[in-house]
């Protein structure tokens, strides 16, 4: 998920294109989220890992 948003970034970037570059900030965030709520050991929708 933070892969994905690091590469809506650069291509909103590289494109100008201001939704692709907000949907990029959004991946990161979620990814971000959900990494650290899988490393404390909390499950997230009945997953431990999202990967």
């Amino acid at each position: 998920m933070i892969l994905l948003g690091v590469i809506l970034l650069i291509i909103g970037f590289v494109a100008k294109i201001a939704i692709v570059w907000t949907l990029g900030i959004i991946a990161i965030v979620i990814g971000a989220i959900l990494a650290i709520l899988g490393a404390v050991g909390r499950e997230v929708g009945g997953r431990r890992h999202w990967y």
